[in-house]
């Protein structure tokens, strides 16, 4: 053994500490980035926040096209601000995704990620106190069937994130016509109820076979810290017509 490791080895294990060898296949924990895999080329980002997901995937190296939808006048400023000096990153004028085109209110969280059209029931505000609703803003809804073709019609690869805290079946009920032609859809689940009147995970399960897709990766999410249950994760289905590599 190099004299340099055998030192390192006997000032961790001094401490408490033992290095284990890692077996290559165990190597790589990090999977690789759904939208640079798929090669996809236009990214839906509805329920955009202030841009996180986008970030992230930008860091990972997504260099494709994106366009936002942010609800929250307060998260859509900042995310025109993020967004900013990104030429593939169009921010869609501010509204909510929905069934029908209208008007309607949002409730705001305190941590503002957890805002939802829909009420917050106390098995999420009791786990996570910060999400509590603080207030409430007007705001537009439109579908995605309505502007679906505007930023889709050169596309080959759509991916639609869908991050709307209990709001998904509403969303892609007003993208039923979208959803021909897109590649794959990504969503948060539940597996409990968090907001009143929301689908649950076997709904979406069903839905997505019903029209054509099949569950391609699983992602864990929202924990009860106390508890340790799993309250929400996120999937992701791809059309059953996509090679499976």
């Amino acid at each position: 053994m190099n004299p340099l490791k055998k030192l390192i080895k006997q000032v961790l294990s001094a401490c408490g500490f033992k290095i284990y060898k890692v077996r290559k296949e165990f190597a790589r924990l990090q999977p690789p980035n759904p939208l640079v895999y798929h090669q996809v080329d236009l990214l839906l980002d509805v329920g955009a926040n202030i841009g996180q997901y986008v970030i992230e995937n930008r860091q990972q190296g997504y260099l494709g096209q994106v366009v936002s939808f942010e609800p929250l006048p307060d998260a859509y400023e900042t995310l025109l601000e993020n967004a900013d000096g990104d030429s593939q990153w169009i921010i869609h004028a501010r509204c909510a995704v929905g069934s029908e085109n209208g008007q309607t209110q949002i409730n705001i969280s305190k941590n503002s990620f957890s805002s939802s059209l829909l009420p917050m029931l106390n098995t999420h505000s009791d786990s996570a106190p910060e999400s509590v609703y603080i207030g409430t803003a007007s705001t537009p809804v439109i579908t995605l069937d309505s502007i679906y073709k505007r930023y889709a019609k050169d596309k080959k690869k759509v991916f639609l994130k869908i991050d709307t805290q209990g709001f998904e079946a509403h969303v892609l009920s007003g993208a039923l016509q979208s959803l021909r032609s897109i590649f794959a859809v990504q969503l948060e689940l539940s597996l409990v109820p968090l907001y009143a009147n929301q689908e649950l995970y076997p709904y979406f399960l069903k839905f997505f076979e019903d029209h054509g897709f099949y569950l391609w990766q699983i992602i864990p999410g929202f924990i009860d810290n106390e508890s340790g249950q799993s309250l929400q994760f996120d999937a992701i289905f791809l059309r059953k017509e996509s090679p499976v590599r």
